[in-house]
C-alpha cells in the first residue's frame, strides 16, 4: 500500500481493525471442523451447516442492513452488529451440540451482515485516497483477517475446539470498544432505506451480472474453504497453517497483484481469466483428493486467484450501479451469499454419496458457468473499464 493510503483517520483504522476480526470468523472454524464432528459425534453434512447457517443468514440479512443503518445510523449499526457477534460466538463456544452451534452461527451471521455492509460504506466515505484506495484498504483488512483466522483457529483449536469461538468473542469486544471510542457519530441517510431497495438495485443489469457471477464463484470458493479440511485429514495445527498460507496469498494479491492486472488487462478480462484458472484449480483438487500434499499446493495457489477476484469484484460493484454504495453492496451480497451458503452442506452430501472428488467437480462447473455469465453480460459492465481518474 502507498504511504498516502496508510495515512488514515483513526476512525478508519478502528473500523478496519474490526473488519480484520470479522473476516477472521470466516476461516477461524476451518481447522476445527473435523474436531467438532469427532467430539460432538456429527456427520460431515451436519458440521458443514456451521458454514451454511452463517453464510445464508448473512446473505438474507443484507436486505435489512440499509434499513437498519438508515434509522440507527452507521455507528450504532456497526456496534449492534459487533455486539451480536460477541454474544453469538461466545454462546457457540459454550454449546454442547452441533445444532446449538449452528443456531448461534446464524446469530453470528446476522451480526456479520450488519457490520460488514456498513463498514465498507463507512471506510469508503471516510478514508483518504478515493474509492479505489478505500476498497484496497478494505480488501487488505479482509485478506489479513482471512489469513490470520485459520492460524489463530489452529492454535486455539489445538487446545480445544471451543477456543476459536471464545477467541473471536474477545477480539470482537476489543473492536467494539475501538469503534465506540474512535468513530465519531456518522450521519444517517436522509432518506430512510426500504428493505426492498437492495432488490430494486438488482434491476441494474450490470449489478445483476456481477451478483450472479459472484453467486456461482462463491459456490466454488466455499466448496474449497469449507470441505477441504475433511479431505486433508490433518489436525487443527496443520489445517491452520495450510489455510494461513492460503489467506496470505489472498491478502498479497488483493493489494498488489489485482491493481496491476486490472491496469494491464481490464477488469472483465482479468476476472474471466481468474475464474477459468480457479475452475482448473478445483479440477486439480478433484483428481488429487488422495494426495494431501497436492491438495495443499492447490489450496494455497487458489488464494492468489481469490485475492484478485475479491478486489476487482468489490470495486466493480461500487461502480456498476447508480444506487447508493451501501444499497448496491447489500443487493449484490444477498445474491452472492446464496451460492456460498449452499456449497458447504451440499459438498458434504455429495461426498457421502459420490466420493470426495464430486464436490470439486461441481464447484469447477459452477465457475465455468460464472465465466459464461460474465462474458455474456460484459456489455453491461463496459463503463467500469473507463479511466477511473485521480483519486478513484
Amino acid at each position: 500500500m502507498s504511504p498516502s493510503l496508510l495515512r488514515q483517520p483513526s476512525a478508519v483504522w478502528a473500523v478496519a481493525f474490526s473488519c480484520v476480526i470479522a473476516f477472521m470468523g470466516l476461516g477461524l472454524v476451518d481447522p476445527i471442523l473435523p474436531a467438532i464432528g469427532e467430539k460432538l459425534h456429527a456427520t460431515r453434512p451436519e458440521v458443514e451447516l456451521l458454514f451454511t447457517s452463517y453464510i445464508l443468514v448473512t446473505g438474507v440479512a443484507m436486505l435489512v442492513t440499509g434499513w437498519v443503518s438508515s434509522r440507527l445510523g452507521p455507528k450504532r449499526t456497526l456496534l449492534f452488529g459487533l455486539l451480536l457477534i460477541v454474544l453469538s460466538s461466545a454462546a457457540a463456544g459454550a454449546s454442547s451440540t452441533v445444532g446449538q452451534i449452528v443456531g448461534f452461527r446464524a446469530g453470528w451471521g446476522l451480526g456479520n451482515a450488519l457490520f460488514i455492509a456498513t463498514a465498507l460504506a463507512v471506510i469508503v466515505g471516510a478514508a483518504s485516497g478515493g474509492t479505489a484506495g478505500a476498497i484496497m484498504l478494505y480488501e487488505a483488512a479482509l485478506g489479513l483477517g482471512i489469513s490470520t483466522g485459520p492460524l489463530l483457529g489452529g492454535v486455539l483449536g489445538g487446545i480445544s475446539w471451543r477456543g476459536p469461538f471464545f477467541g473471536v468473542a474477545a477480539l470482537m469486544a476489543i473492536g467494539f470498544l475501538a469503534i465506540l471510542a474512535l468513530l465519531p457519530p456518522v450521519e444517517a441517510s436522509r432518506r430512510p432505506v426500504s428493505v426492498l431497495d437492495p432488490i430494486r438495485a438488482l434491476e441494474s443489469r450490470g449489478l445483476l451480472v456481477m451478483g450472479v457471477t459472484a453467486l456461482l464463484y462463491n459456490y466454488g470458493f466455499f466448496t474449497l474453504l469449507a470441505f477441504t479440511p475433511f479431505v486433508l485429514g490433518m489436525d487443527a495445527h496443520g489445517l491452520g497453517l495450510v489455510f494461513f498460507g492460503w489467506g496470505v496469498m489472498v491478502a498479497v494479491t488483493a493489494v498488489f497483484l489485482a491493481p496491476a492486472l486490472q491496469s494491464r488487462f481490464g477488469t472483465v478480462r482479468t476476472l474471466v481469466g481468474v475464474l477459468i484458472l480457479f475452475a482448473l484449480d478445483l479440477l486439480f483438487v478433484a483428481f488429487s483428493v488422495g494426495s494431501p500434499a497436492r491438495v495443499v499446493v492447490a489450496v494455497v495457489a487458489a488464494g492468489a486467484l481469490l485475492g484478485v477476484n475479491n478486489t476487482l469484484v468489490t470495486e466493480g460493484v461500487m461502480r456498476v450501479s447508480t444506487a447508493p454504495r451501501a444499497v448496491a453492496s447489500a443487493g449484490y451480497s444477498f445474491v452472492r451469499f446464496v451460492g456460498g451458503g449452499i456449497a458447504p452442506w451440499l459438498a458434504g452430501k455429495l461426498a457421502d454419496a459420490a466420493g470426495d472428488a464430486a464436490p470439486y467437480f461441481l464447484g469447477a462447473g459452477a465457475l465455468l458457468l460464472a465465466t459464461a455469465v460474465l462474458v455474456l453480460g460484459r456489455r453491461s459492465l463496459a463503463h467500469i473499464e473507463e479511466d477511473r481518474g485521480p483519486g478513484e
